[in-house]
């Protein structure tokens, strides 16, 4: 049975790692998300990811929280069946910015962020 779980090593949280990521990562929009992307060499976890929903379009850290809690519950329960293929390639690092005007359903979210991660090449 598989384990559907986010840990700590699969946070991307090293300063040089994030910088890394943003100078030389790639990306494209779908919208309500902006995905970039980088394979390193393997270092830990096979994949660390990063969420993040600006402040100016949402003022109330309620609504911030929210639209995270989505997204990486989303990102837990599918990172097995779209990001395996990359396992043997290297260590993903990915970044998922929210670009969105407003607060979207669950629903809707997983469904974006679903096609998303699968089109991380």
């Amino acid at each position: 049975m598989e384990r559907y779980t986010f840990k700590k090593e699969e946070r991307l949280c090293a300063k040089r790692s994030i910088d890394d990521l943003f100078t030389n990562g790639s990306s494209f929009v779908l919208y309500p998300f902006r995905i970039v992307y980088r394979l390193t060499p393997l270092e830990g976890a096979p994949t660390q990811m990063l969420v993040s929903v600006p402040k100016r379009r949402f003022p109330r850290a309620v609504d911030r929280n929210l639209l995270k809690r989505r997204i990486r519950e989303c990102y837990r329960l599918n990172k097995a069946a779209c990001l395996n293929r990359h396992a043997q390639q290297g260590q993903l690092l990915l970044a998922i910015q929210y670009i969105g005007k407003e607060v979207l359903s669950y629903e809707r979210i997983c469904n974006r962020l679903t096609e998303a991660l699968v089109k991380v090449k």
